[in-house]
């Protein structure tokens, strides 16, 4: 699974996430997905798989996030946001210093990709 670090100057900065980001006004899920990932890591995915929506609390606000699965991509993901990337195998997430938000996504890719563990 890929993840990015939260560059420095950001809220979380050096923690671990998984790729994405905001919805701009009158975007889809898919489409802000798309956008993203174009703009943060340089690729165009084909035939993202919705897996599941949650919503975190944080102090300051409270966030809504989407977990694809994103096995379709033409490009290679390169930093372009600032961002650090690693590959990491999927049973090992849990030892990383993964967002709170987005611990409960490691469990939803476990489940999907309970085979390749």
């Amino acid at each position: 699974m890929l993840i990015a670090q939260r560059p420095p100057g950001k809220s979380h900065a050096g923690r671990w996430e998984f790729p994405g980001g905001k919805f701009e006004l009158g975007e889809s899920a898919t489409a802000a997905l798309a956008r993203e990932l174009r703009e943060e890591i340089g690729v165009d995915i084909r035939d993202p798989e919705l897996l599941c929506t949650l919503e975190h609390d944080y102090p300051q606000r409270r966030v809504r996030l989407h977990l694809f699965a994103v096995e379709r991509y033409t490009g290679e993901p390169v930093a372009l946001d600032g961002q650090a990337l690693k590959w990491v195998a999927l049973g090992a997430l849990a030892t990383e210093d993964i967002l709170e938000a987005d611990r409960p996504f490691v469990a939803a890719l476990q489940r999907r990709f309970a085979a390749a563990i």
